[in-house]
C-alpha cells in the first residue's frame, strides 16, 4: 500500500506580514492628550493645558497605524470629564453619547496622521479640528457641538479674537498653536541631542524656524488681547433697565422641576422682592423683567391658574415680563418650549419659541421606531417641535418704547448660526434664558456660562441670563462678569443695558468658517491620499511631527 508522504520542498516564501505595532507610549499618551484638553473648560479654565493637550495628539498619532482607535480612546478621555454631566438624566445615556461622540475624534485621528505629510501640515491639521467640531455640532439630529475648543479661551489672549472669526475662528487658532507646539518638539528635541562640533555650528540657523513659529504664536495672542475691548464702530442708540429673577426649584436632577406651579410661585415671590428692592432704590426700576426658561411649565393660555399667576407679576412689576414657558401644541402630543411678552395690560403681545432643541430630553428622533423599542422614553412627555422665526421679538416696554429683544433659549447657544440669525434679525439688546436645574451641581453650569460669556464677546453684546435656579446674570460687551447668582439660590438684579445695532464680523461669518474649514481639510486629506498612492509622500512626513 502506497502512503502519501508530506512535500518536504520548502513553500515559497510570501510577503512578510506587516509587523505588528507596539503601541508603547501612545495609548497612556493618548489618555494624557484627552485630559489635557478638557482641562481648559469650565470649571477648571486651564487653557495652556488644552494647546499642550492638541500638540500631544498629533504626536501620538503621527507615524501609527491604529490611529482611529487612538482618536477614539482620545475623545472618550476629553468627553468624559466634559460632557459626563448627562449622566444626571440616565448614566446610559451619558455612556450612548460620549461613545458616539468619540467616534469623530476617532476620525480626527486618521485624518492628522495622513495630512502630516503635507508641507505646511500644521494650517491642513488646524483645519480639521475645526471640520470635525462642525460635523459633531451639526450631525445628526443638529449635534452636539459642546466641546469645542473655542470655548476655552473665554478668558485667553486669543479671547480677542471672537468679535472678529467667532468660536470656529477661535479654534482654529486654538488647534493651529497646538499644532506648532507639535511641529516645534521634535525640532527641539533635536537641538537638544546635537553634541557635535558641526551640529552646535548649525544651531543658530536650526532655530530660525522655531523662533519664528514661536514670534507668530506670541504675536497672534497679543494682537487679539489688544482686540478683546474693541467694540464695532456704531454707537449704543439708547439704553433699558432689565430685571433679572432666579425664582429657584425645589428638587434636583431629573426631579428639579416637578412642581410645576411651585417654580412659577417662586418667581412670583422672586419678581415681588426684585420690585421692592427698586422702588427702595436699592436697584435701579426695570424697563421689563426677565424669567427663564421653564419658569412656567404648564402653559399659561390654556391654564387659567397659570394665567392668573403670571399676570398678577406682571401688574406687581407695572411692566412686562418676558416668560418661559411651556406651550401646547401646535398638533396633538405636542408642544414648544417659548418666550412670551406679557404686558400688564396688554396680556401676551409677541412670542418666539426655541428653534434648536435636546434630542432625547426635549423631542424623540425616529419616536416611531424607538419608542417601542425603548419604552424607557416615555419620559421626555409631548414631542416637541422646533421654532421656525429669527429668535427676535419686536415689543413695546412699560413707557410705550419699542425694542427688538433677540433671545437665545439654553441649548442654542452651542449653535453658531443661531446666534448669527438672531443678532442679523435686527437685535438691540441680547437675552438668554436657560433652565439647567437638572444639571446644577455639574460642570455643565459654569461651561454654558462660559459659552454665553463667548457669545458676548463675539457679538459685542451685553447679555442678561436668567436660569432658574443657577447662573443668572449680565454679562458686558467684553465678556465681563458684571453680576452673577448662585446656585440653589433665589436672587434678582436689575441692571442698565444699553440697545446695539452693530454686526460684528463674526457674526456676519456665522458657521460659514466652519465649512470653508471642512473644504481646506477634505482637500488636504485627498492631495495626502493621493500622494500617498503615487508614492511622492516623503518617508519624513511619517515623522513630521516627531512620530
Amino acid at each position: 500500500m502506497t502512503q502519501t508522504l508530506p512535500d518536504a520542498r520548502p513553500a515559497t516564501p510570501g510577503p512578510d506580514p506587516a509587523p505588528r505595532e507596539r503601541l508603547g507610549w501612545r495609548v497612556p499618551g493618548t489618555v494624557v492628550a484627552g485630559l489635557l484638553v478638557a482641562a481648559g473648560f469650565e470649571p477648571l479654565g486651564w487653557w495652556p493645558l488644552t494647546v499642550l493637550g492638541v500638540a500631544l495628539l498629533t504626536l501620538v498619532v503621527t507615524g501609527s497605524r491604529r490611529t482611529f482607535g487612538l482618536g477614539y480612546l482620545f475623545g472618550l478621555a476629553l468627553l468624559g470629564p466634559t460632557i459626563g454631566w448627562v449622566h444626571v438624566i440616565a448614566v446610559p445615556v451619558a455612556f450612548a453619547l460620549i461613545a458616539f461622540e468619540s467616534l469623530f475624534f476617532g476620525v480626527l485621528a486618521v485624518v492628522l496622521r495622513r495630512v502630516v505629510r503635507l508641507p505646511g501640515w500644521p494650517v491642513w491639521a488646524a483645519a480639521s479640528w475645526v471640520a470635525v467640531e462642525w460635523a459633531y455640532s451639526s450631525v445628526p439630529f443638529d449635534g452636539f457641538g459642546w466641546s469645542r475648543l473655542g470655548y476655552v479661551m473665554v478668558d485667553a489672549p486669543l479671547a480677542g479674537a471672537y468679535p472678529l472669526l467667532g468660536v470656529a475662528g477661535v479654534s482654529l487658532l486654538t488647534a493651529l498653536a497646538g499644532q506648532a507646539l507639535a511641529w516645534l518638539a521634535p525640532r527641539v528635541r533635536s537641538l537638544l541631542r546635537a553634541r557635535s562640533t558641526a551640529h552646535h555650528r548649525r544651531r543658530p540657523v536650526a532655530l530660525a524656524p522655531v523662533a519664528l513659529v514661536l514670534a507668530a504664536l506670541l504675536g497672534t495672542g497679543t494682537a487679539a488681547q489688544l482686540l478683546r475691548s474693541w467694540q464695532p464702530a456704531d454707537p449704543a442708540t439708547g439704553e433699558v433697565t432689565v430685571g433679572l429673577v432666579q425664582g429657584n426649584v425645589d428638587g434636583v436632577g431629573v426631579n428639579a422641576l416637578g412642581r410645576a406651579r411651585t417654580v412659577t410661585n417662586n418667581h412670583l415671590s422672586e419678581t415681588i422682592t426684585l420690585m421692592a428692592k427698586a422702588r427702595t432704590g436699592q436697584v435701579p426700576v426695570p424697563d421689563f423683567v426677565l424669567w427663564p426658561e421653564n419658569s412656567t411649565d404648564i402653559d399659561p393660555r390654556a391654564d387659567a391658574r397659570t394665567q392668573r399667576t403670571v399676570q398678577l407679576s406682571a401688574e406687581i412689576a407695572d411692566v412686562p415680563i418676558m416668560v418661559g414657558a411651556v406651550l401646547e401644541g401646535p398638533g396633538p402630543e405636542e408642544r414648544q418650549t417659548a418666550a412670551l411678552w406679557w404686558h400688564p395690560v396688554q396680556g401676551v403681545v409677541d412670542q418666539m419659541e426655541k428653534r434648536n432643541l435636546v434630542p432625547f430630553g426635549e423631542y424623540i428622533p425616529l419616536r416611531s421606531l424607538l419608542l417601542p423599542v425603548v419604552p424607557m422614553l416615555e419620559l421626555v412627555g409631548a414631542q416637541s417641535v422646533p421654532g421656525t422665526g429669527d429668535g427676535v421679538l419686536d415689543v413695546p416696554l412699560g413707557d410705550g418704547r419699542r425694542v427688538a429683544v433677540g433671545n437665545i433659549i439654553c441649548f442654542e447657544v452651542a449653535y453658531d448660526a443661531t446666534v448669527a440669525q438672531t443678532i442679523a434679525g435686527g437685535t438691540q439688546l441680547f437675552v438668554v434664558q436657560s433652565n439647567q436645574a437638572t444639571y446644577g451641581g455639574t460642570v455643565e453650569v459654569p461651561q454654558q456660562f462660559a459659552m454665553t460669556r463667548v457669545r458676548a464677546m463675539e457679538t459685542r453684546r451685553e447679555i442678561a441670563v436668567a436660569t432658574t435656579s443657577s447662573a443668572s446674570g449680565f454679562i458686558a460687551a467684553d465678556g465681563t462678569v458684571r453680576w452673577q447668582t448662585a446656585e440653589f439660590t433665589a436672587d434678582s438684579h436689575s441692571t442698565v443695558m444699553p440697545l446695539r445695532s452693530a454686526i460684528t464680523p463674526a457674526v456676519r461669518l456665522g458657521s460659514s468658517l466652519s465649512a470653508v474649514a471642512a473644504l481646506v481639510a477634505a482637500a488636504a486629506l485627498a492631495v495626502a491620499v493621493l500622494r500617498r498612492r503615487r508614492g511622492t509622500g516623503s518617508s519624513a512626513g511619517e515623522t513630521a511631527a516627531g512620530g
